[in-house]
């Protein structure tokens, strides 16, 4: 067997690249989730309201978000090894200190400021990356799968985290969090590679001679680079609309169901625990979803996928108010599956759709777009618990994130891009500037 035989045969370090960041990306998303949980029992204890918990939400998905393109440039200047390890230590810490907390301000500090700096280091740019570094073959699908893993990872821990909660008590949860933050930093550190190049290989599905995405020329600050393609790409209606759309995603996910269903379902009598094993079961289906998504985004129009996905999500959040009950039925089943395959089926599409109009800088843009997914999310989180505060309910959220989707969209539909790099979509329409 010759050497480049024997090479084919041998499984890619671009799987292993993808898996370690699989895992770190499902532990971010567990991270975060603990919110979720927690807000019942500190309104418990400390008599905060859920408006004030909200606020400690809403700052940790603005820094998620507004972190991402400065992440982005970062792991441009100094390795995703380096920015994702840093990050799992920031996560760590933010956690772990929450345990001595006694004044709602270091909720926000703790939660809000260092959780959400360190998630949103590892947020969806990171997926966009990984991908563009280290993937020309099964780029797609890759996407797909890294997403899906960060929202499912997001739901799936929510039982295990309510469990603690009611059981051992929240400081239990927020210290299990911390430990398996610290847990991940050895395997990011050893087998988490920046490029292809840096062990000798190509990119997965590349020529034998092109060593992989090495990414844009690094001149300057990442600080700068990332302002400078945020000043490039707003004067672009694309990326107004793919902002405008991702803020309603986020608003109608993260924001809305991820912080919010929970305590709504426990308003109608639902235990805790069961509300959190739905939002978990919405995590198993989003993996076929988001997945399915990807395998589409390489073949489907990302602009119609997008429109489809708001529209369905719209249809859905507005039915939501009237499948509560004390019990599991069978309609909010039939809801969890369905909101569970368009979660996050979102990301795939608006990643291509950043790659084909922006080329070398399509990761930094997204990570702009994910920071308008992430402020959309902190509205809808604070806005809800005051809502919620003053009417005692719920309702008028979920019809307002309904006709929302509608908009965003209606705004997909309307994106009309120019390809200005090499990673042309051929099926990305001719544009107009």
């Amino acid at each position: 067997m010759t050497t480049t035989e024997s090479q084919r045969r041998r499984l890619h370090r671009a799987w292993i690249v993808a898996g370690v960041a699989l895992v770190a990306i499902v532990g971010a998303a567990g991270f975060r989730a603990t919110p979720g949980v927690l807000i019942t029992p500190l309104e418990e204890e400390f008599g905060w309201s859920r408006g004030t918990i909200s606020l400690a939400v809403s700052v940790n998905l603005i820094l998620f978000g507004v972190t991402a393109p400065f992440a982005a440039a970062l792991m441009d200047r100094f390795g995703m090894r380096r920015v994702v390890a840093t990050a799992l230590l920031l996560v760590s810490l933010g956690s772990g200190l929450t345990v001595f907390m006694t004044q709602s301000w270091q909720l926000i500090a703790c939660w809000g400021v260092l959780v959400g700096f360190g998630t949103g280091s590892m947020a969806m740019v990171f997926v966009a990356t990984v991908a563009d570094r280290w993937f020309v073959r099964h780029r797609g699908v890759v996407i797909g799968v890294l997403t899906a893993g960060g929202a499912a990872g997001q739901l799936v821990f929510l039982p295990v985290l309510a469990w603690l909660a009611e059981g051992p008590g929240w400081r239990t949860a927020a210290l299990v969090v911390a430990v398996a933050a610290l847990s991940v930093v050895p395997l990011v550190w050893f087998l988490l590679h920046d490029h292809p190049r840096d062990v000798g290989l190509t990119a997965l599905g590349a020529p034998p001679d092109v060593p992989g995405d090495a990414g844009p020329v690094r001149t300057g600050g990442a600080a700068a680079r990332a302002l400078s393609v945020l000043r490039s790409a707003a004067r672009t209606r694309p990326f107004w609309y793919l902002a405008g759309g991702f803020a309603i995603c986020g608003a109608s996910t993260n924001g809305l169901v991820g912080t919010h269903f929970i305590p709504a379902a426990h308003d109608h009598g639902m235990p805790e625990t069961t509300a959190a094993g739905l939002l978990a079961l919405v995590g198993v289906f989003d993996i076929a979803g988001t997945v399915l998504s990807g395998w589409l985004s390489d073949r489907v129009d990302p602009r119609k996928l997008l429109g489809a996905y708001y529209a369905l999500r719209g249809l859905s959040l507005l039915i939501l108010p009237s499948l509560f009950a004390g019990t599991t039925q069978p309609s909010m089943l039939v809801f969890i599956i369905f909101y569970g395959l368009d979660w996050v089926a979102t990301v795939p599409p608006t990643v291509a759709l950043c790659r084909s109009i922006y080329g070398k800088d399509g990761a930094v843009v997204f990570g702009w777009v994910f920071a308008s997914h992430q402020v959309g999310a902190a509205l809808a989180a604070t806005a809800a618990g005051v809502t919620r505060d003053h009417l005692g309910h719920y309702d008028a959220a979920w019809y307002a994130a309904g006709i929302l989707c509608a908009a965003a969209a209606w705004m997909s539909l309307l994106i009309v891009s120019r390809t200005r790099t090499s990673a042309p979509s051929p099926r990305t329409p001719a544009a107009t500037p």
